[in-house]
């Protein structure tokens, strides 16, 4: 495991924190307990070196309500801790990568990237390419209120230990969505949904990978397909056996459904986003979505009938947590931590999780939280919400991604 994994910065890290001032000395605190740093002096002076720099902040820019409130979190920021917020819209997080690795291999130290949306295969390559800043993220003050023990995602990222490089900010899990004046019994399990299929023909599909949703049902697939005590193979690295073993049932169990599928499978929708407007158009019956709450926002947007209504295989179905890096040659490192501490608090959990403004899942455990904190949280159940959650699955490693694609792609791509 590189350097960067290690609770101690190596010496490309211990560089750069001395260019930053504070970087070393709030670093060495990452074994202080969390509620020990709340109002300590190594905290303000991080809020202190904050003032008057500019964060700029990479997260994908496709959906106004995140774009709004990223702006109302901006505007926080500035107002309480002298920080500039500037939020880079990005398509792809792969993109990011790989401008943080060029700038970093051409010795820019005052990096174009300093606070990025990013989970899964990004935060892997970044972590393994000692790309990262940190560890910072259990240094936060807002930490102490993360639940790492009913939400063990925030400290796993797709089967790789966060090791405090990164801070949680939201819940994710694969949902499924349908009409119940449609579907007054919607599929509990893989082999409902394969049912499902073969009994309304033409009526069902998924994005086409390498889509995040199409690639995620892949997976699901992938773990459904296998027997509990065999699926270890898959939260390890990927070998070409192990690949060859566990998705020989994927490929021949998408052999016998892509028959059933819209357009016999001939052809896939591109995103999740163009399957639930097909849904809503009647031309489908179901749609997948990886935010529990997309059906009740799309239900309080009038894009979907109040009939809509969410659900998850009753064995469970595969979450995470998304998060914040921070770039190794970041140019505002103390402002991204304070930008991350304030999306991780109380007040800007709760508005992200309010229906009408996001929907997003939070990362904290509301029963710690005191009751000024508890009141920034939306407590009605609204129309499309989940009634129930599932368990959620573990990612499989993130190095399992690419193989799965590019064999979908050779198999089914044309």
């Amino acid at each position: 495991m590189p350097d960067a994994a290690h609770p101690s910065l190596n010496r490309r890290q211990a560089a750069k924190a001395v260019v930053h001032g504070a970087g070393l000395f709030w670093a060495a605190l990452g074994a202080t307990p969390v509620s020990a740093q709340s109002d300590t002096p190594a905290w303000r002076h991080i809020e202190s070196q904050a003032r008057g720099q500019t964060v700029y902040f990479n997260a994908w820019g496709g959906a106004p309500p995140i774009n709004a409130y990223i702006a109302w979190a901006g505007e926080q920021v500035r107002q309480r801790f002298g920080v500039t917020v500037v939020h880079v819209k990005i398509g792809d997080a792969v993109d990011m990568v790989k401008r943080v690795r060029n700038e970093i291999r051409a010795g820019k130290s005052d990096g174009s990237i300093d606070l990025a949306w990013i989970n899964g295969e990004n935060f892997l390559t970044l972590k393994r390419e000692a790309l990262l800043f940190g560890p910072f993220a259990e240094t936060l003050p807002a930490y102490a209120k993360v639940d790492t023990v009913g939400k063990p995602t925030t400290r796993i990222d797709f089967s790789e230990p966060v090791d405090g490089m990164e801070a949680p900010w939201g819940m994710a899990q694969l949902t499924f969505m349908a009409d119940a004046q449609r579907v007054p019994h919607p599929p509990a399990s893989l082999g409902d949904l394969l049912a499902f299929a073969t009994k309304h023909p033409g009526r069902m599909s998924y994005p086409r990978p390498p889509d995040f949703h199409g690639t995620t049902f892949l997976k699901q697939m992938l773990l459904d397909l296998q027997e509990p005590t065999q699926r270890a193979a898959l939260y390890q690295g990927v070998t070409v056996q192990t690949f060859a073993q566990a998705t020989a049932p994927l490929w021949r169990t998408l052999e016998a459904l892509h028959p059933h599928l819209w357009r016999a499978g001939k052809q896939f929708p591109h995103t999740a986003a163009a399957i639930r407007q097909m849904m809503a158009d009647g031309e489908l019956l179901l749609a997948m979505t990886f935010n529990p709450n997309e059906a009740a926002n799309e239900i309080a947007a009038k894009r979907l009938p109040a009939s809509t209504v969410s659900f998850q295989f009753n064995g469970g179905t595969i979450g995470n947590t998304h998060f914040l890096g921070i770039p190794l040659n970041a140019s505002a490192p103390q402002g991204a931590q304070v930008l991350a501490n304030f999306l991780l608090g109380a007040q800007a959990q709760g508005r992200k999780a309010d229906i009408a403004v996001w929907g997003d899942p939070t990362v904290l455990a509301l029963e710690r939280l005191s009751g000024t904190e508890k009141a920034f949280f939306p407590t009605q159940l609204l129309p499309g919400q989940l009634s129930r959650s599932a368990p959620a699955l573990a990612e499989p490693h993130a190095s399992w991604v690419d193989p799965i694609e590019k064999e979908w792609i050779r198999r089914y791509g044309t």
